[in-house]
């Protein structure tokens, strides 16, 4: 099963397992919340003005490589071969650092994504916060559709079934896993058709199911 299916199915089985309990579920939709957001709008001009700043300095370094170039290709004629070798190693060493700089600032990891972070993250975190405040003992579970893929913002502790698939497959949990110190607690197969303990909500990894989106909201970190 791919899984834009497994995340309808999901879905699906979730609208119908908080019908029969009456409960319910709701979505937000967290790039709406973050455009509406003047510290978003904000904070995105902020890294709009960082990230000119620093492909202006990659493309003058390149500018400087592409003027030492034109010059090496024009004086050739005229130089030796261990002065030829000299400047051509010269242009290399150049190039080389202008691509290192580039990495640094734009790659994976590097001063756009750390800015980024600094930025963005605190945002998310009020945005995360005022989610679970939302869903407080009246919803099951909370979906963002702010993005590609649906992801669970938060979700009902009640309906963590993980330990009972374990033992299904005859694993006890926390005891045959490699994480036997992680005890969920035990927990009945069936819990009778009675409506969940909503005092023991939690919130959900906001990260389930869902791809790396510029503007997915991410669980800050305890």
């Amino acid at each position: 099963m791919n899984l834009p299916i497994f995340r309808t199915a999901l879905l699906a089985l979730l609208l119908c397992t908080t019908a029969a309990h009456a409960q319910r579920i709701a979505f937000v939709d967290t790039k709406y919340i973050l455009e509406q957001m003047p510290d978003y709008a904000a904070a995105q001009q902020e890294l709009d003005r960082q990230s000119k700043k620093w492909q202006d300095e990659i493309d003058e370094r390149w500018s400087q490589i592409k003027r030492l170039r034109e010059a090496f290709n024009a004086e050739a004629i005229l130089l030796t071969e261990e002065m030829k070798k000299s400047r051509q190693q010269e242009i290399d060493k150049k190039e080389q650092e202008a691509r290192d700089l580039q990495q640094k600032r734009f790659g994976v990891g590097g001063d756009l994504f750390k800015k980024r972070q600094e930025l963005i993250q605190p945002i998310q975190d009020r945005i995360y916060e005022a989610v679970k405040e939302v869903a407080g003992t009246s919803y099951v579970a909370i979906f963002d559709i702010g993005g590609v893929g649906n992801n669970v913002l938060y979700a009902s502790e009640k309906y963590d079934k993980s330990d009972s698939v374990l033992r299904k497959l005859g694993i006890r949990p926390g005891q045959d896993g490699k994480d036997a110190g992680n005890m969920r607690g035990e927990e009945p197969e069936d819990d009778g058709g009675q409506a969940p303990d909503m005092d023991k909500d939690r919130p959900a990894s906001p990260n389930q199911g869902g791809g790396d989106r510029g503007n997915t909201i991410t669980k800050p970190k305890q």
